[in-house]
C-alpha cells in the first residue's frame, strides 16, 4: 500500500512536509520514502515548537526531497533535516537552488543573531538560547541539492518518477507531478506547492513571473494549497493608495516600516517604489533594505529574466539593478542595521521576516511601533499566531524580545501584492483539468480557509475534496 502522510501544512499554513511512502509493509520502512517540501512552522507556539522535534519519520530513512520553491515555510527545515541524518538528494529547479543558497544561510544567520541577542539581554527562557541551525549548517546542506529543469522527467525508483510543472508563485516555483506505480496501476499525484495568481493584471502590479499555473493538468490525487481559501484579493490598483499612505507618513515626519519576504516580494516592492518616486507620486526619501542576503537575492532575481512578465522586464530595463540606485541602502551587517535606527528622518525601511516571526524587522518595530507618526505596512499574508497577524489585527500591543511594545503607529495592509491565487482564480484553473481527480486534499490553509475552499470546490466542481489533517495517512488507491 502506497500512502501520503501529512507531516506539516495541515491544519495550518506553514511547515510544508508531505511524505510519499511506496511500501507495502505497514512498518513503512521497506519502500521509497520521498518528502515533498521541508518547511519551517511559523505562527502559534504549538506549531513553532514542532521545529525542534525530530521528524515523525527518522531523517535517515527519507530517501529524497522534492522541493517546490524557496520560501522558508517550504524549504526552511532542510538544514535541520540534514542535521538529523538525511543524506539523500534534494531536487529543485535551478532558480530555486540559487535562492535557497542565500535564503537558508540567511535563515541560519538570523537565528544566530536572535540567539545572541536573547543571551546578551538574558530574556530567553532557555539558557543558553540556541539557533535551530547555524549559517554554516545551512551552507553545508546545499551539497545535497540537485538541479532539475521544468518538464524534465526524473526517475527515483522503478515505481516513482516526477517532473516539475510551472506554479507561477515566485521565481523558480513549481508544482511536483508524481507518477507512481502502486497495486499494479499507474497513479498521478500533483502537489501544487503555492499557486501563483492566475492572471497578469494591473491590479496585481509588479508581478514578476508569468501568469500561471499551467493549464490542462490531470491527477488522480491532488494535494492543493488553500491559503486564501476564504477571501478574495481586492480588485483595485494598490499604487494610488500606497502613494497616499507614504505621502501622509512623510508629511507627519514619520517613517514607513515594511515587513517583507526577502525573496521576490522585497525586489518587487523596490521597483514599485522606484516607479512612484520617478513619477513624482511619492517624495524622495531614503530607502533601507535591511537584510544580510538582500544584494545576493537581487542578483539572483535579475539573473532569470526569462521568467519575467513583460511589465517586470520593462521596469528592469528602465531602471537597472536596485543595488545601483541612489538613495537605496542595503544593510548587510548588524552594525549597518543599527545605524538605520539612529536616523530620525523620514525613510522607508524594508526588512524580513515578512510575518515578523524573527529577524531584524523586530528591532525596527520595537523602536518605531510606539510612535504614531510612523506607518507599518503589510504587503503579504500574515498567518494567525504570528506577530504580524497580531499587529495587523489591531491589537494594542505586541510581544517583542520578551516585553510588550505598545502599537501606536498607523497600521495598513495592501492585499493586492499577494502571490497566492484566491478562490475565483483557483476555480478558474481547476476547470482546465482534463479530468477530475479521484480525491483532492487541501493543505496550506487555516481551518476556516481550507473548509470554505472545500465547500466551494464541492459546489462548483462536484469534486471529492477533503481537508488534510496533521499526521494523517491516506492511501493512494
Amino acid at each position: 500500500m502506497s500512502y501520503i502522510q501529512f507531516l506539516g501544512a495541515a491544519g495550518t499554513v506553514t511547515g510544508s512536509k508531505h511524505l510519499i511512502n511506496t511500501t507495502s509493509d505497514s512498518s513503512g520502512k521497506q519502500g521509497l520514502q520521498v518528502l515533498i517540501d521541508c518547511g519551517l512552522f511559523q505562527g502559534p507556539k504549538e506549531w513553532r515548537e514542532r521545529n525542534w522535534q525530530d521528524t515523525p519519520v527518522p531523517a535517515h530513512e527519507i530517501d529524497a526531497v522534492i522541493l517546490t520553491h524557496a520560501h522558508l515555510d517550504h524549504c526552511g527545515w532542510i538544514p535541520r533535516l540534514v542535521k538529523e541524518g538525511f543524506k539523500g538528494s534534494i531536487y529543485a529547479t535551478p532558480p530555486t537552488i540559487d535562492l535557497c543558497s542565500v535564503v537558508l544561510p540567511d535563515s541560519g544567520h538570523i537565528q544566530e543573531e536572535d540567539a545572541a541577542f536573547y543571551n546578551k539581554k538574558k530574556i530567553s527562557k532557555h539558557d543558553p538560547a540556541l539557533p535551530l541551525y547555524t549559517m554554516e549548517e545551512a551552507e553545508k546542506c546545499m551539497q545535497f541539492f540537485k538541479p532539475v529543469a521544468v518538464g524534465q522527467a526524473t526517475q527515483l525508483s522503478p515505481e516513482l518518477s516526477f517532473r516539475f510543472v510551472p506554479a507561477a508563485h515566485i521565481l523558480g516555483s513549481t508544482m511536483a507531478e508524481i507518477t507512481l506505480m502502486t497495486n499494479g496501476q499507474t497513479r498521478r499525484l500533483l502537489f501544487t506547492g503555492d499557486i501563483g495568481r492566475v492572471r497578469d493584471s494591473e491590479i496585481a502590479p509588479g508581478k514578476v513571473v508569468h501568469s500561471g499555473p499551467q493549464e490542462g493538468e490531470t491527477a488522480d490525487v491532488l494535494v492543493m494549497e488553500s491559503t486564501y481559501g476564504n477571501r478574495e484579493h481586492p480588485h483595485t490598483d494598490p499604487r494610488p493608495e500606497l502613494a497616499k499612505l507614504i505621502r501622509e507618513t512623510v508629511q507627519r515626519a514619520g517613517s514607513v516600516i515594511v515587513p517583507a519576504f526577502a525573496v521576490e516580494r522585497t525586489q518587487k516592492f523596490l521597483f514599485i517604489l522606484k516607479e512612484l518616486m520617478e513619477s513624482g507620486q511619492i517624495p524622495r526619501v531614503p530607502i533601507y533594505c535591511d537584510s544580510p542576503m538582500a544584494i545576493k537575492a537581487v542578483n539572483i532575481f535579475l539573473k532569470y529574466s526569462g521568467e519575467y512578465t513583460p511589465q517586470a522586464a520593462d521596469l528592469i530595463k528602465k531602471y537597472g539593478s536596485p543595488v545601483d540606485w541612489p538613495g537605496v541602502t542595503f544593510a548587510q551587517t548588524s552594525e549597518q542595521s543599527k545605524k538605520i535606527n539612529e536616523s530620525h528622518f523620514p525613510s522607508i525601511i524594508i526588512s524580513s521576516s515578512g510575518m515578523v516571526t524573527g529577524g531584524r524587522i523586530l528591532h525596527h518595530l520595537a523602536q518605531r511601533l510606539p510612535d504614531p507618526k510612523n506607518l507599518v505596512l503589510f504587503i503579504g499574508f500574515q498567518a494567525p499566531g504570528t506577530r504580524g497577524f497580531t499587529i495587523k489585527s489591531g491589537a494594542p500591543e505586541v510581544k517583542i524580545f520578551g516585553g510588550f511594545v505598545p502599537i501606536r503607529a498607523q497600521v495598513a495592509a495592501l492585499e493586492q501584492f499577494s502571490d497566492h491565487a484566491d478562490p475565483p482564480e483557483l476555480i478558474e484553473w481547476l476547470r482546465t483539468f482534463t479530468s477530475k481527480p479521484g480525491v483532492t486534499y487541501l493543505v496550506h490553509g487555516e481551518p476556516s480557509a481550507a473548509s470554505q475552499m472545500r465547500d466551494l470546490m464541492r459546489k462548483e466542481l462536484g469534486w471529492n475534496v477533503q481537508v488534510a489533517e496533521y499526521m494523517d495517512r491516506v492511501e493512494v488507491k
